[in-house]
Formats: C-alpha cells, structure tokens, sequence
C-alpha cells in the first residue's frame, strides 16, 4: 500500500501551542460535564444526562484531532483527575477505567491525525479503541483482581445509555474539526 496516500501532512504543532490545547481540553473536559449535571440535577434526572451525552469525551477526541497524540492521551488521563479533583465526578470507582478510555480516545484520535480518512471515521474508530480498552480494564479488574465495586455488566449498559452521545460525537466533531482547520487555511 502506497502510505502517501494515506497519511497527510499537517502542520507540526509546536510544544506551546500542544500544552495550550491540553490545559484547554483538559478545562472542557471539567466545565462540559458540569453543565450536564447542572441541568441533570435542575430537571430531577441527576448524572443521567452525562450518562447519555458522553460530554467528557467530546474535548478528548477533539484535542487527538486537532493537536495529536500527545495532547490527546495526556488530557484524556488528566480531564478525569481534574474533574474528580474539583467536582467528585466522575466517581471513585470509576476513575481509573475514565482515565484509560479518555486517555485512549485522545492518544487514538491523535494517531488518526494525520490519516487520509472521513473524520467521522477517525471518530469512531477513536471510540472503539477507549471503549474496548475500558471494557478489558473492568474484566481484568472484576476477574482477575476481584474488585466487586464495578459490574461487568457496566461495560454494555453504558454503551447503550450514551448511544445519543456517540452519535452526538459523530455530528459534532467532524463540524468543529472542518472548521478549525478552515480557519487554519484562511490563516495562511
């Protein structure tokens, strides 16, 4: 296979500007979500809402996209931390499987690039990555090391409770990706 035809060439980013977009992602990845709990705890439906629109995620891949691999894996660890830090959410028991599949969101989505693929794809294959590596992080947590704070069943429940998000993130991003990188053109 001909590789230059499926790779693109984007402009490097440099370390400043890459640091800039994950203390941004990072921020979105805290501010996003609180305004789904705000109105989830304002309508009686409390974390539910977060539930379905997935809006941690949606900065997360976007920062893989726009500023790399590194941007993107390093705010999908740190969002979850920040966001516990300041606000108790997401919960103790989930942390550590958040951070694996929002680090995995953003380390994949910024693998993807620089690919010569529809965004939409880069999207969903971003997606599938952090979903089957959080789903493999709750079997070997609930199997191998016995925890019992976390069901297996998680794993599907939460695929079904944020179908509307995912499709969210397949809408949302490629608009916002086309647009930055517009933007970027008209710079030039």
């Amino acid at each position: 296979m001909n590789t230059s035809a499926t790779i693109m060439e984007k402009p490097r980013l440099s370390v400043k500007v890459q640091t800039l977009a994950t203390l941004a992602a990072i921020a979105g990845a805290v501010v996003v979500p609180q305004f789904f709990h705000l109105l989830g705890a304002a309508s009686g439906l409390g974390t539910a809402l977060g539930e379905t629109f997935l809006p941690m995620h949606l900065p997360i891949i976007l920062v893989g996209l726009l500023a790399g691999p590194y941007a993107g894996a390093i705010s999908g660890i740190l969002g979850p931390v920040a966001s516990f830090a300041l606000s108790g959410m997401p919960g103790l028991a989930m942390l550590p499987f958040m951070m694996l599949e929002l680090g995995t969101y953003g380390l994949a989505a910024g693998l993807l690039r620089n690919r010569k693929l529809p965004t939409v794809l880069k999207v969903v294959m971003a997606q599938i990555a952090g979903r089957a590596v959080r789903a493999a992080a709750i079997l070997v947590s609930v199997y191998a090391l016995g925890n019992e704070s976390v069901a297996v069943a998680s794993i599907w429940t939460s695929i079904g409770a944020g179908l509307i998000g995912l499709c969210l993130q397949w809408a949302l991003l490629p608009l916002i990706v086309y647009r930055v990188e517009g933007m970027k053109k008209d710079e030039q």
